[in-house]
């Protein structure tokens, strides 16, 4: 009789949730609260709340709305298996430069976001493959993506403007059970920073800002 450790059998349990509701939650979490920006701060800066990959950068609010919006517009080619290339790199435009938004920043985020999550919706094979820019992954893997990305900094959004930045416990529940298993992983690519200690007591949002390197309140 063969052996599977502890480790084994959780992280079996973890690769078994299906993260297409989750990535569709955090879509609509994220885009909840971008209708709730006030139109005077979308110049505001928001270096030392949003967890970025170079912590001196500084993109506006506007700006880091326009990279999710860049983010979200792919989503549909993605999991339709096309590559960057057979789409056209620049397609969408570039990361920051908010294209895709047009004029109406809030009317054109809700409306790439809905396209975003009727693609995710439509999924039916989360074995697919998906050639994102940095590497090929299953659509499983890559809505992983999608989720962490739109749940971690729908919380850092939320704290930037004031907002209530308690995620859904559906949303919380999926990511911690994914990132009990996953995070040193995460952590070992660059995407997470170091954990940090959670407070006695803790909530499970807390539990999972912590491991993901964030300040959990």
């Amino acid at each position: 009789m063969s052996q599977t450790s502890t480790h084994d059998v959780t992280a079996q349990g973890a690769d078994a949730i299906d993260p297409r509701p989750l990535a569709v939650r955090a879509l609509e979490v994220f885009t909840d609260l971008v209708r709730q920006v006030p139109d005077e701060a979308w110049d505001r800066g928001t270096r030392g709340v949003v967890t970025t990959s170079d912590p001196s950068s500084d993109p506006s609010l506007r700006e880091l709305v326009g990279y999710h919006a860049y983010d979200d517009a792919w989503i549909p080619a993605l999991l339709a298996g096309r590559t960057m290339a057979e789409v056209g790199e620049d397609a969408f435009g570039t990361p920051f430069g908010g294209e895709v938004l047009g004029d109406d920043v809030k009317a054109g985020f809700a409306a790439t976001a809905a396209a975003a999550v009727a693609a995710v919706r439509g999924l039916d094979d989360l074995e697919r493959t998906v050639h994102c820019s940095f590497g090929d992954f299953s659509a499983r893997d890559y809505l992983w993506q999608v989720v962490s990305f739109r749940g971690l900094r729908a919380v850092e959004l939320a704290r930037l403007l004031g907002l209530d930045e308690e995620l859904p416990a559906e949303l919380v529940a999926g990511m911690l059970a994914y990132f009990e298993v996953h995070a040193e992983q995460w952590r070992a690519w660059g995407v997470f920073g170091p954990a940090v200690q959670a407070p006695a007591g803790a909530t499970a949002q807390e539990r999972l800002l912590a491991l993901t390197g964030r300040a959990p309140r």
